[in-house]
């Protein structure tokens, strides 16, 4: 059994989609990130950078394993699917699993903070992030042109890259234009197991559309957390 410690975001959806996929069974561990629940003691044990997600492996003298690329290359080789053996073909999966990882998630998230979250609107930073989110977009269009999936046939790769790219709009993005793009995530999309895993748990708003009241709250409540940052010093928020 794998306990699973997660939130509705494009990361712990990683880990989730990726359980589904696979098979195994997990229990959910739900962390309430506007609670600072992430960075409790018992948490840090597990994962000390107190971020989501993170798994503990009972199967494995209760193995921990936190940072959403390692926890999907962690679940591939344990189960010997969603990524070759073979070097070259693990190379390819890895490669645009780093690609998610260095690029995709940390412009959409920067996209995020200043479009969504920020309480000063500043115009050229969310030109920047949001520009080179289109840019990242236009690298997966452009190899989606000629491969159904990322690195062969479907793996973690994917999955990484889809749990982001599904929140586009959230980060202010269009993708009409990049027609492959567009054809990879609505087939990811009708995948049973993903869509069991975008439910486990849900997002507290939908991150794939652009609602007004449901998302000016949600920006709120993620304002704070955004404001208080990582100080020492800082005030815990209130539960």
């Amino acid at each position: 059994m794998i306990d699973l410690y997660t939130a509705g975001t494009p990361n712990g959806h990683k880990a989730s989609i990726a359980l589904e996929e696979l098979g195994l069974p997990y229990e959910l561990k739900l962390l309430d990130l506007a609670k600072n629940e992430q960075k409790s003691p018992e948490f840090l044990a597990i994962n000390p950078n107190g971020r989501i997600p993170a798994i503990v492996d009972h199967d494995e003298d209760d193995f921990a394993v936190f940072e959403s690329g390692a926890i999907l290359i962690y679940l591939a080789e344990k189960t010997g699917r969603l990524m070759p053996t073979d070097r070259k073909g693990r190379s390819r999966v890895i490669q645009w699993l780093m690609f998610q990882m260095g690029g995709v998630g940390p412009m959409m998230g920067q996209a995020n903070v200043f479009y969504r979250y920020f309480p000063e609107k500043i115009p050229p930073v969310i030109d920047r992030f949001q520009g080179e989110c289109k840019r990242l977009f236009r690298v997966l269009d452009g190899h989606l042109k000629d491969h159904e999936y990322l690195a062969g046939d479907y793996s973690i790769a994917d999955i990484a890259n889809w749990a982001w790219v599904r929140t586009h709009r959230w980060s202010g993005i269009e993708i009409d234009d990049l027609p492959h793009l567009k054809r990879w995530r609505d087939a990811i999309r009708a995948r049973p197991a993903v869509q069991r895993g975008i439910e486990r748990p849900p997002s507290k708003i939908d991150l794939t559309r652009d609602g007004e009241d449901k998302a000016a709250q949600f920006s709120q409540e993620a304002r704070g957390m955004v404001e208080m940052g990582q100080s020492k010093d800082a005030a815990p928020p209130a539960r």
